[in-house]
């Protein structure tokens, strides 16, 4: 296997296109644990980081740039990308350990492609999109759009996403994510979900996103939950639409980890606190 670190989006593509046995990677946090498990080596191991874009994170004209390969310890270390989007940062900061978070990303957490990934349901509710990188040019979708099951995307052959674009939200939004995991810290989702809220000054809720992960072969989005919010206050009898509209949802699968009962009893639970967590942000102008 061969090491290669292009300096430019489009060195990297060329080095895709005459590698026809290639892989890039942004942090090699599942690519070395996959390849000691004993997936195939790629001919050349092609490392993201040596490029400025994909590592940047910065605001550009109201709209958040951030690298696909950009650690996500500098994401936690962002204060201003915080106050924007606090659910998708905490989510960022829950991948892996400290040590890990130097290495670990956007991009990779991702197109990794696991149902239980943390920073997907919040990247998904803030209506996140990847730019991607190939041979034919760069275009820019949805960022559901991407997986398409366990370990599977919509990448095409030489593919490989660059940046994720995020606009500031509006006044009055503030987003959550929650998870439960088995262990106190450094494990994979039972479940994870992900809110987004937009309060008026009345306190009535006027735009909501519900996302969940580890539920599903991809992470979903709960429309019934989030549409039957709008127009509403977010109380307890809300949060209890809320709760029913995600468990119903919910199509997880029996294993180790928990069982089907189980995670959708959990869906429901995580969903109803995501939402008031957000909306409680959101009321008392913890969002931009």
């Amino acid at each position: 296997m061969r090491y290669a670190a292009p300096t430019s989006v489009a060195e990297a593509v060329a080095l895709l296109g005459t590698e026809p046995n290639s892989r890039v990677f942004a942090g090699a946090t599942d690519l070395v644990p996959q390849l000691r498990a004993g997936r195939p080596e790629p001919g050349v191991a092609i490392d993201l980081k040596k490029i400025p874009r994909l590592t940047s994170v910065a605001i550009d004209d109201g709209t958040w740039r951030i690298g696909a390969a950009a650690p996500t310890s500098d994401l936690t270390a962002n204060e201003a990308l915080t106050a924007d989007v606090p659910g998708l940062v905490y989510a960022s900061g829950l991948i892996g350990s400290d040590q890990i978070q130097n290495r670990a990303s956007l991009g990779g957490n991702l197109c990794n492609a696991s149902p239980a990934a943390d920073a997907v349901p919040p990247l998904l509710v803030n209506t996140a999109q990847a730019v991607v990188a190939g041979p034919d040019g760069e275009r820019t979708v949805p960022v559901a759009d991407i997986p398409t099951g366990p370990g599977r995307t919509s990448l095409r052959p030489g593919e490989f996403v660059v940046e994720f674009l995020i606009d500031r939200p509006p006044p009055g939004t503030a987003d959550a994510y929650l998870r439960l995991i088995p262990r106190t810290e450094m494990d994979i989702a039972i479940v994870g979900a992900a809110a987004r809220i937009t309060l008026d000054a009345d306190g009535s809720c006027v735009a909501a996103a519900i996302a969940l992960g580890a539920v599903a072969p991809t992470v979903i989005t709960v429309p019934a939950a989030s549409g039957g919010l709008i127009g509403q206050p977010i109380d307890a009898r809300a949060l209890a639409a809320v709760a029913a509209a995600a468990s119903a949802a919910a199509s997880p699968i029996d294993d180790k980890r928990g069982t089907v009962t189980y995670r959708r009893q959990v869906a429901g639970v995580l969903a109803k606190r995501a939402v008031a967590e957000a909306a409680g942000r959101a009321r008392n102008g913890d969002g931009p």
